[in-house]
This record gives C-alpha cells, sequence and structure tokens, in this order.
C-alpha cells in the first residue's frame, strides 16, 4: 500500500504548473546524495482515492497539476491513482517523479500528463543542469513521450 508522509506546494516540479507534491515513503532507490532520507522509511498515511479527494477539495482552487514523488514500491499504485485523477478530477495535469532510470512497463504513459524519471546523482545535477541523468517527459496523447528536461536548463 502507498503511503505519504507530507505534501506541499511548489512551483519548479513541473514547467508552468502549480503542483501539488504528495511525498510517497518507502522508496527503495536509496540514491546516494537524497535529500529525503525519511521517505526511505515505511511511514506515513495512506495514500488513496479518499486522500487524494481531500487534497482537490482542500487545494483544489490553488493548484493546477498533482504529482507523485515516489512510489517505487509500486508503480502500479501510482498508475492506478493518476487513472482516478484524470477520471475524477481531470481539470488537474498529473506527474510521476521516479528514482528508477526506467518508465516500468507496468505503467501505462496515458494515465499521465508528465513522468520525470532518473535517480539524483549529485555530481551529474539536479534536473535544471544540462549534466543532469534525469529526464522530464510530457506525455502526448496515446502516451507518446516528449522530452523537455532541456526547458530547464535553457531558461
Amino acid at each position: 500500500m502507498l503511503k505519504y508522509v507530507n505534501t506541499g506546494i511548489v512551483f519548479q516540479e513541473i514547467p508552468d504548473e502549480v503542483t501539488l507534491a504528495i511525498n510517497i515513503s518507502n522508496c527503495p532507490c536509496h540514491c546516494p546524495g537524497c535529500h529525503s532520507k525519511y521517505l526511505w522509511e515505511d511511514i506515513g498515511l495512506p495514500l488513496t482515492t479518499s486522500a487524494l479527494d481531500d487534497f482537490v477539495a482542500q487545494y483544489g482552487t490553488d493548484i493546477t497539476c498533482i504529482a507523485f514523488m515516489g512510489g517505487d514500491a509500486d508503480p502500479k499504485g501510482v498508475n492506478s491513482l493518476a487513472q482516478y485523477l484524470h477520471e475524477e478530477h481531470p481539470q488537474f495535469h498529473v506527474a510521476w517523479y521516479s528514482g528508477r532510470v526506467r518508465i516500468p512497463a507496468a505503467v501505462n504513459t496515458a494515465d499521465f500528463d508528465y513522468i520525470k524519471i532518473g535517480p539524483f546523482l549529485a555530481h551529474l545535477g539536479p534536473l535544471k543542469s544540462p549534466t543532469t541523468n534525469q529526464r522530464l517527459y510530457r506525455i502526448l496523447p496515446g502516451g507518446e513521450q516528449q522530452d523537455i528536461t532541456d526547458y530547464f536548463w535553457k531558461r
């Protein structure tokens, strides 16, 4: 079961979006240099469709996007929640950050608007660095992936 530890409204995760970032625990990636090691633990509250509905009720007029930050221990679960958001709250874009190097085959990319992948590797820098290993994809209709990583470092 997916669990979340906290949330926050962020402005730099997804281009041109005001994003509610939901920090998911039990991360199996354990990236060297991780700034959120507390998310390695299996802690927090269940991340359910009811929790998502509560977030929408609380933040709905202030945000344009909902991002799952983590969830690599259960990518099918993240996918299911993304699908739910698209069906029940279509006014929001849906994003996912995975620390994996590839999008898992079990994930239907068409259920997302954005997917960011790649572990944080300090020597390569974050997404806004031209040397980053991380990639940010805009998901086009049908699930096609458009790499928009350079949006951050060409600005």
